[in-house]
């Protein structure tokens, strides 16, 4: 498994414990998970890198307003393209 699969199945993990109610838990995953994937995503295309500083400050914003379902929606799907769309690359 690449790094990038890796960070995928990372991401549908966090998104899990986030629809389960377990916030500090999947905070904490994101955290580790976002601190291990932005060196990473320096290397990629510079849409994949403007794609993701959007959906990064979207998905802070949902952990803000504490919308947990949003930020697991934004994790397991939008991040999941960007990471599957860098794959491809």
């Amino acid at each position: 498994m690449s790094g990038f699969e890796s960070f995928v199945v990372d991401a549908q993990q966090c998104a899990a414990l986030f629809r389960l109610g377990r916030d500090v838990e999947a905070g904490l995953a994101m955290i580790e998970l976002i601190g291990a994937l932005h060196p990473r995503l320096d290397s990629t295309p510079h849409e994949s890198q403007q794609q993701w500083a959007f959906l990064l400050g979207e998905m802070f914003a949902c952990q803000e307003a504490q919308n947990w379902l949003a930020l697991a929606d934004y994790l397991e799907y939008e991040l999941v393209e960007i990471l599957t769309a860098s794959l491809s690359v």
